[in-house]
């Protein structure tokens, strides 16, 4: 049931009359404010159009940020795991220098102690 605001001009125009407005500035200012009212008015029928707009609005931004959040979210994913196999491929690098090292150290051990058995 739509929602309409009623104002009587023809009344407001005689009140103004009987205060000593003329006839034609009465009439003036009751259809002056009748057209006021008519364009400027918030009905409860626009607060209700404009709540279900608003709701529509609200999910469509919703909807849209759960999409961008997932797609965020497999970005990390993905950049995390090629971090995690980059850094067990610099681990493994790692790993067979400090080997190589242990083993030449050891090496130089052995030698020098073999040249110090020999010397002695």
């Amino acid at each position: 049931m739509p929602q309409t605001l009623v104002f009587d001009t023809l009344a407001y125009a005689k009140k103004l009359k009987a205060v000593g407005f003329t006839e034609d500035q009465a009439e003036v200012q009751a259809e002056t404010l009748a057209e006021l009212l008519d364009e400027q008015l918030t009905t409860k029928k626009d607060l209700k159009e404009l709540e279900v707009a608003l709701k529509r609005d609200t999910r469509g931004v919703e909807t849209t940020l759960k999409l961008d959040i997932k797609e965020v979210e497999t970005a990390l994913k993905r950049d995390i795991k090629e971090l995690e196999i980059t850094l067990k491929r610099d681990i493994k690098e790692l790993e067979m220098r400090l080997t190589i090292r242990l083993g030449v150290m050891m090496a130089a051990s052995i030698a020098i102690i073999a040249a110090l058995v020999k010397l002695l």
